[in-house]
């Protein structure tokens, strides 16, 4: 059977990065909260299914974008003229808008041969129609997000309460990694030498209608 994992990567330890590990009957198998890149790769090293699973991975933003001097450095909203370097200076790498976490060992699984893709996740929520009008990340936009994955994509092993944002997230990935085995999703650049993918057509997204299913969240 082949296994659709998503992994909402965080830009640092302090916050929770989410995994789900989906399957071919729509069941969410597997949800759990990792920390520090030691927690990834012993999730994924001890991953029986990881040559039979599709896995797509969220770009963590970078935690320079938070500084004041970055505010103050991208106050004036303009154009940039890459014909000419001296017009304009990058400094501190401001431009980076995401961060290179986990990116060498992503790598080294994709040289042996495990099926690794990047996705950015406030472009996958637009195309799965998974985007509220609340502050991202806020208490309302978790609790839209579960409500819709439960709703629109069948998952009805989804509990009630609130659960993490980390989790939720990367369930986006493990339905992204679905629609990749599909032959629906789309090219949009490289990062670190991985494709960076979304949605082809939202019309063909597969979702899952709400029935009872055996709980196999962990």
């Amino acid at each position: 059977m082949e296994y659709y994992v998503g992994l909402s990567l965080a830009p640092a330890a302090t916050i929770e990065t989410g995994v789900a590990v989906l399957d071919a009957n729509n069941t969410l198998i597997m949800v759990d909260k990792l920390f520090t890149m030691k927690d990834v790769q012993y999730f994924f090293d001890n991953f029986s299914s990881l040559k039979n699973s599709k896995i797509c991975i969220s770009l963590p933003w970078d935690n320079t974008l938070m500084t004041g001097k970055w505010r103050i450095l991208s106050k004036p909203y303009q154009l940039l003229n890459t014909s000419n370097k001296m017009d304009f200076i990058n400094v501190d790498n401001w431009l980076q808008r995401f961060s290179s976490r986990g990116s060498d060992y992503f790598t080294s699984l994709i040289e042996e041969g495990v099926d690794i893709s990047r996705f950015d996740l406030y472009l996958s929520k637009l195309k799965l129609n998974l985007y509220s009008n609340y502050k991202l990340r806020s208490p309302a936009d978790c609790k839209f997000l579960q409500n819709i994955l439960k709703t629109e994509f069948g998952f009805s092993d989804i509990p009630s309460n609130m659960m993490p944002v980390g989790v939720l997230e990367s369930i986006i990935g493990a339905l992204l990694a679905r629609e990749k085995s599909l032959n629906n999703t789309e090219k949009l650049y490289a990062f670190s030498g991985v494709d960076v993918i979304n949605v082809l057509n939202t019309d063909s997204v597969q979702r899952g209608s709400l029935i009872h299913q055996a709980s196999g969240i962990g």
